[in-house]
């Protein structure tokens, strides 16, 4: 019995030391400290005093105390509509303190953090939304690239292997001349 335990403790010990280690790596910021961390991706802990749903479907975790005027609070959490399946119920947040993760981005003067999956409540990534802008022309019908990339314009793609020979060439092994 004693020395299961001794192994148990040896195999958690480090594994406790190495959780402790990254979780104090990593602070979470209050919503009056996030706004300093503009383009970042951070941890945020707050309170949420309400959830608020706009006509369209937006909803706003308002983290800001009661009483406080919409101008006056600076930080705020939004979920868009179109992230609703992922995200899914919010009201079990209301009047909970919550850990998000997140990047903080400025939006009329105001931070915000977009809150685009439930696994950001666990510490997990937001969705994945590519660029528009770099698939804008793109068919995958196409022989063309994705995005411009300005250091293949005007040139054809070369081949990127050092044997350029057929497959004659591999399976009978002998050398072809170009």
């Amino acid at each position: 019995m004693a020395s299961r335990r001794l192994l148990l403790l040896l195999f958690l010990g480090p594994l406790l030391v190495v959780t402790a280690c990254f979780a104090a790596a990593r602070p979470c910021y209050t919503p009056e400290q996030a706004g300093e961390h503009a383009g970042k991706e951070i941890c945020l802990s707050a309170h949420v005093y309400d959830v608020v749903e706009n006509a369209d479907g937006t909803r706003f975790l308002d983290v800001c105390k009661p009483g406080t005027p919409d101008e006056s609070c600076r930080f705020t959490v939004v979920s868009l509509a179109v992230d609703r399946k992922e995200v899914g119920a919010l009201d079990t947040v209301r009047e909970q303190d919550v850990h998000l993760r997140g990047t903080v981005q400025t939006l009329r003067g105001q931070s915000i953090m977009l809150l685009s999956d439930a696994r950001q409540f666990h510490g997990g990534p937001e969705k994945f939304r590519p660029n528009p802008e770099l698939m804008r022309g793109f068919s995958a019908g196409s022989e063309g690239l994705a995005f411009k990339d300005p250091a293949m314009l005007g040139h054809k793609p070369r081949a990127t292997s050092a044997f350029t020979g057929s497959a004659t060439t591999l399976a009978t092994g002998s050398a072809a001349s170009h």
